[in-house]
């Protein structure tokens, strides 16, 4: 009967604990207030969530910017080079922006020479461009890993709280048990959605980088065999 009753009374005041948190008044207590609730872990975890969405925009721009590429690219340096304007393919290749119109550029730069070392200087260009549209995605990675940890330093910060509170006070009450607990939970979950984030705006970049891969590879192959076919 005691123990029902402690539970009762437990229970009791961690609604008066939650309504003492409440700025509004009205039951209820906004995302603003909960997530204050975590402590001066809240600002690195902020920093880190504000370099994911800065990062995930800014590569998504440029890998979709990269992507961008006319179909009738590859016919219309085809129809140069087969008719031996091998200048004008050059023109048209060097005043197209693209990762694979760069690769061709450096393919029609290279006619003459054998086909292992056109196909070569091509590899090399086409590294490059990966290189560039794979940059700051180790960042996003760094996130996925790190950002958990933090939440798991709250964790330890908020029973730190706790269990400092119960030393210095002898009191084992909702009231002295809140803060630390609102710190664990809190920076726990936030660490981890945050690191969610960041592993699948991660997994997303690099799954558009490949597809970007796969086109230049295509384009490269391609453009070989247009080398083999005969001149107009």
């Amino acid at each position: 009967m005691m123990n029902l009753l402690q539970i009762v009374d437990t229970a009791a005041k961690a609604v008066q604990t939650v309504a003492q948190n409440d700025a509004n008044g009205d039951g209820s207590i906004s995302l603003g207030e909960l997530l204050m609730m975590g402590g001066w872990l809240m600002l690195p975890l902020l920093l880190l969530f504000l370099i994911t969405i800065f990062v995930f925009v800014e590569r998504q721009l440029a890998i979709r910017k990269a992507s961008a590429i006319d179909s009738n690219f590859m016919n219309i340096v085809r129809d140069h080079i087969v008719t031996g304007n091998v200048s004008a393919a050059r023109s048209f290749a060097k005043n197209t922006n693209n990762p694979v119109a760069r690769i061709i550029d450096k393919g029609i730069q290279r006619i003459g020479k054998p086909i292992d070392a056109i196909e070569k200087s091509m590899e090399n260009v086409g590294k490059l461009e990966l290189y560039n549209m794979e940059k700051n995605l180790s960042i996003l990675s760094l996130i996925a890993g790190i950002a958990p940890m933090f939440g798991f330093l709250g964790t330890i910060v908020g029973m730190f709280q706790l269990f400092y509170r119960l030393a210095s006070t002898g009191e084992f009450t909702i009231q002295s048990m809140a803060n630390g607990i609102y710190t664990k939970m809190i920076t726990s979950a936030v660490g981890l959605i945050i690191g969610l984030l960041a592993y699948i705006a991660y997994s997303y970049l690099n799954a558009q980088v490949d597809k970007n891969a796969n086109k230049m590879e295509a384009s490269s192959a391609e453009f070989i065999d247009i080398l083999q076919e005969p001149t107009r």
